[in-house]
């Protein structure tokens, strides 16, 4: 099998590859950073590089592999961490001048779930300036560029991710969403990324999450990678589940049961955001391939909605985060933070309650709902360079008019893989499930990859040259 077999397989066909010793970790590690040294100067996804630390890591995961017994899910598998979460012994820049570099002794609860699934952390991925933006362009280093077209953004907040993954940098990453910050670079990049629900994972920093905007997920090239990821975070393999209600089997065993029929909505209208139609086109395209496979598919309408309506509750989001120089933050980020600072805590998560039973009430008729991920391909770097902070989140703002709804509400929602513009860009489709219906979003997300495979399209730059 050659290193580009190796590098073009899923994180669990590598995982298996290390069990079955075809491969070592210490080998896929030293590919993959050589990858990360050749790439990572024109993409900039990665903002720290483990080196040393993540081939010693390989090498003692291979000493175990050698000893035999039973490994963790993901054992000797590479993975990239996001910067807005705490590494032992590294530092967190939150993609910030307005913050002093946090370094932390420990991991946080994401990155401690990770390593116990058996993950090599090779480093820390970019992200926009503290997961604010829908792009990753800071005051700190390069634009993140998308490996399909470098001329055009990865996407964020968590962009470093998803173009690591679409680069062929690392076979699958972690991310977090608190407006779309998952499925924005998922869709962008040509991946497959979820948001699970509310509750599903536990919060990074150990704070009360049941009002919480943001979660973390996984960015990666298959669903069933996905699944077993998510397993792996909500501690349904080798932890302890966090409050939601948890499935009756592993995310990834789920997969393999049939799925019955579903009530599915498709819509591809929004009052923030007019959908470009090969996107529009898509969306209804797989909405009809799902009604093929005998679900009942109908075109829905959703509420209306405001930006404004969001607003002062991501306002308030970014003034929790303790900067300690507000007046180096990106202007953006300051517009945002600062009369966020005036906000009260109470007021928000009242305000949010009310949104969220408006808006579950509204989607309350479907199985499933199907959106664009991002009604519009992916920008031009650059492209919300503004006059005004107002008017460059304001245009932003249209990359989330499909996500936020839902971070809002706490469903689960993944975008899916759906093709390429003409102009060769990637499309994602939402898919959007009932309340901690999580299995529900991966098994429909699993027989749309079936039924219409994304896996042989990949970036020009995903290329993998033998070591």
């Amino acid at each position: 099998m050659s290193w580009n077999d190796i590098l073009s397989a899923t994180a669990l066909e590598q995982a298996g590859m290390i069990r079955a010793r075809a491969i070592s970790s210490e080998e896929l590690t030293r590919v993959y950073l050589d990858r990360i040294a050749r790439l990572n100067p024109t993409l900039s996804a990665f903002v720290s590089v483990f080196h040393r630390r993540a081939l010693a890591d390989a090498r003692e995961k291979d000493k175990f592999v050698r000893a035999g017994g039973t490994l963790p899910t993901f054992h000797g598998v590479p993975i990239g961490i996001k910067d807005l979460n705490f590494v032992r012994y590294a530092w967190t820049r939150m993609g910030s001048r307005a913050t002093l570099p946090i370094f932390s002794p420990v991991d946080d609860k994401t990155t401690a779930s990770l390593r116990r699934g058996g993950f090599v952390i090779l480093g820390k991925l970019a992200t926009s300036e503290m997961g604010a933006m829908p792009v990753v362009e800071t005051d700190t280093h390069a634009p993140t560029r998308n490996p399909w077209n470098t001329g055009h953004t990865a996407g964020g907040s968590s962009g470093g991710s998803g173009a690591a993954v679409a680069s062929g940098m690392l076979p699958i990453a972690q991310g977090s969403d608190g407006g779309g910050s998952i499925r924005i670079p998922s869709a962008l990049n040509h991946l497959y990324g979820i948001k699970p629900s509310r509750g599903r994972v536990p919060n990074a920093f150990g704070k009360p999450d049941r009002d919480i905007l943001y979660s973390c997920g996984p960015i990666a090239r298959s669903v069933a990678d996905a699944a077993a990821m998510l397993d792996v975070m909500a501690g349904l393999d080798g932890g302890t589940p966090h409050w939601a209600p948890p499935p009756r089997m592993s995310y990834r065993a789920l997969l393999g049961e049939k799925i019955k029929p579903l009530k599915i909505r498709f819509t591809t209208k929004n009052p923030l955001v007019v959908s470009h139609p090969e996107i529009a086109a898509a969306v209804e395209s797989s909405a009809r391939l799902l009604e093929g496979l005998g679900h009942h598919v109908e075109e829905g309408t959703t509420a209306e909605g405001t930006l404004e309506e969001f607003l002062p509750l991501w306002q308030r989001l970014v003034a929790d985060i303790p900067l300690a120089m507000w007046s180096r933050a990106q202007p953006i980020t300051r517009w945002l933070g600062e009369p966020g600072k005036a906000l009260d805590h109470r007021a928000m998560v009242a305000l949010r309650r009310s949104i969220a039973a408006r808006l579950l009430a509204d989607f309350a008729e479907a199985d499933v709902w199907l959106t664009p991920a991002v009604a519009l391909p992916a920008p031009e770097v650059g492209a919300f360079n503004h006059a005004s902070p107002e008017a460059g989140f304001r245009a932003a703002a249209q990359l989330g008019a499909f996500t936020a709804p839902f971070n809002i509400t706490g469903q689960p929602a993944a975008s899916v893989p759906v093709g390429l513009t003409k102009e060769g860009l990637p499309i994602g489709l939402q898919v959007v499930g009932r309340e901690f219906a999580d299995d529900v979003v991966l098994a429909v997300s699993r027989q749309l990859e079936e039924a219409a495979p994304w896996r042989g399209r990949t970036a020009a730059l995903f290329g993998a040259p033998a070591p």
